[in-house]
């Protein structure tokens, strides 16, 4: 029996790096790559002439850039696309615009424009496309409007923390995370009486972009934690690419610990080894919050959690929202999951937990 393969554009300005990754995106049993394009408008054409089922987009490009394009395809023809990105600070903040627009994920070039070196990331290239088909499309024509927040299940609260104990909140997410975090992370409001500690898989250099991106929108502060930061109620600390971060308590309170390691399942950061430390908390109550995502990261570190310290309250992502439903299935599956919620309702539930009012 054939299987039906996935088709696949390829859209760059270098006929090098075309020939490159369409050579890498063929090499895999599943893929077949149906055309290239040299910019957006050459894109454009080519989606409808050969109604590829996802595209490689690279940003920089003459004539039509990758985003200009990004926004006409997710206007009138939504499907997936991996955005191709260059490691500089001026690509950091155009990827995190293009995951605004609807972009599935993208890859880092490991050097420029015009990688040489291409091949070495060859495996991701591939995993993110193909990961890239199994997303629910219909959410990003929804990223830019404004939710309708149901406040229905936020309610619903049986949990009773210590009020002798402070509290910290994790988050782990993955593909989808940037826009689920923009959801969540801003609606949060400043006095909440607790630090929000962060990992959203993501390369080096790119992490420091989204913290940047979010502080401007949150009324709680956002920042890339560094070593031996002292972690202070009303502010959300995401983790450095490429580096673990663990969550430790000193006399003086907590602080962060940052160092580079082996990738913990093939992730640094790793939202286990994040929440393996919480678990280790002697004086705190957790909350536990695992959202969009390829993979089962989190959910030992929630098992952990519950194991060592019993009120702890784990959130999943309902599957109804989530861009990728993986991370929060696995975690439901451990079965110490007390709640499942949908993306709007995650901020309101956490309020509710911590008993903050609402203004």
């Amino acid at each position: 029996m054939d299987v039906k393969k996935i088709k696949v554009l390829v859209v760059d300005d270098s006929a090098f790096m075309r020939k490159m990754i369409s050579n890498i995106l063929e090499s895999h049993h599943l893929l077949t790559v149906v055309g290239t394009a040299r910019n957006g408008l050459d894109a454009l054409k080519k989606i409808d002439e050969l109604n590829p089922d996802v595209i490689t987009l690279d940003i920089e490009m003459p004539e039509m850039d990758g985003l200009t394009a990004l926004k006409r395809i997710m206007e009138t023809k939504p499907m997936p696309v991996v955005m191709l990105s260059s490691l500089s600070k001026h690509s950091a903040d155009k990827t995190f615009e293009s995951m605004e627009l609807g972009a599935v994920d993208f890859v880092t070039k490991p050097s420029g424009a015009i990688s040489l070196n291409i091949k070495e990331i060859e495996s991701e290239i591939i995993s993110k496309v193909l990961e890239a088909t199994k997303v629910k499309v219909d959410l990003f024509t929804k990223a830019n409007r404004t939710p309708e927040y149901s406040k229905a299940s936020a309610h619903r609260i049986t949990q009773n923390f210590s009020k002798k104990n402070q509290n910290i909140i994790g988050i782990g997410t993955s593909t989808g995370g940037p826009r689920a975090l923009q959801q969540v992370i801003t609606r949060l409001p400043e006095n909440i009486p607790a630090p929000i500690v962060i990992v959203q898989h993501m390369p080096p250099g790119f992490t420091e972009s989204l913290a940047k991106r979010l502080d401007q929108l949150s009324h709680v502060k956002v920042l890339e934690v560094s070593d031996g930061e002292k972690l202070e109620n009303g502010v959300a600390y995401i983790a450095p690419g490429g580096y673990q971060f663990r969550v430790i308590e000193t006399k003086e309170g907590l602080r962060a610990k940052i160092t580079k390691e082996e990738p913990k399942s093939g992730h640094q950061p790793s939202v286990d080894v994040l929440f393996e430390s919480l678990a280790n908390l002697l004086n705190y109550n957790l909350i536990g919050t695992i959202m969009t995502g390829m993979g089962a990261d989190g959910a030992n570190g929630i098992v952990e959690m519950k194991k060592k310290k019993q009120n702890t309250v784990i959130i999943a992502e309902a599957e109804e929202t989530c861009v990728v439903y993986g991370m929060p299935k696995s975690a439901v599956k451990t079965g110490v999951v007390d709640h499942v919620v949908q993306l709007p309702e995650i901020a309101d539930m956490i309020i509710n937990l911590l008993k903050i009012r609402g203004e």
